[in-house]
């Protein structure tokens, strides 16, 4: 069942990234909204937070090139921006009816990486929970200086811990063989 699975995924993704016509990304997104018609809602709000400030700034700088130059199709943008929300719309709607983890367990290798992220993930998310619910506990009322501070050092704080736990990750997989 899960090689069935593997198989359905990897053909629709194929055809999703191979697909240069708007109206069968358009179909294919009807088609993704049907399937999933109780969570759509729902999950067209993730899918969109996810991908906003990728296609934000696929916009802004095509919105650049075709005001420098006249020969940039409106359509291409509309089109790119279709294809990767209907991508992640697919990527999103299928792992959430098939076990990420099984999925993936036929390599060792994509196993372990697997496991690497989702712990990185899980860490990352409690670290803001708690940089929140501290922000939250100290500040008797939001003043805009006090949250431009916070979130200048939250960034800080997570790119600081970014690098320290991608050292710690090359060398953890370089003694396990990674890098052979």
């Amino acid at each position: 069942m899960l090689n069935v699975a593997r198989f359905v995924f990897l053909t629709c993704l194929f055809f999703l990234l191979s697909c240069h016509n708007i109206l069968y990304l358009m179909l294919a997104t009807i088609f993704l909204f049907i399937v999933d018609v109780n969570n759509m809602k729902m999950r067209n709000k993730k899918v969109l937070r996810s991908i906003f400030f990728f296609n934000l700034a696929i916009t802004v700088s095509y919105g650049i090139m075709f005001f420098f130059q006249e020969n940039i199709s409106i359509w291409y943008l509309f089109y790119i921006n279709l294809k990767v929300y209907v991508i992640t719309y697919f990527v999103a709607l299928f792992f959430s009816k098939v076990d990420m983890v099984q999925f993936f367990a036929f390599s060792k290798e994509l196993s372990f990486l697997l496991t690497v992220t989702m712990s990185q993930i899980i860490s990352y998310k409690k670290s803001f929970d708690d940089l929140k619910a501290a922000f939250q506990a100290r500040v008797i009322q939001k003043l805009r200086e006090r949250e431009k501070g916070f979130v200048i050092k939250v960034f800080d704080f997570f790119f600081q811990k970014s690098m320290q736990d991608a050292k710690e990750r090359v060398l953890a997989m370089k003694a396990r063989g990674f890098f052979d």
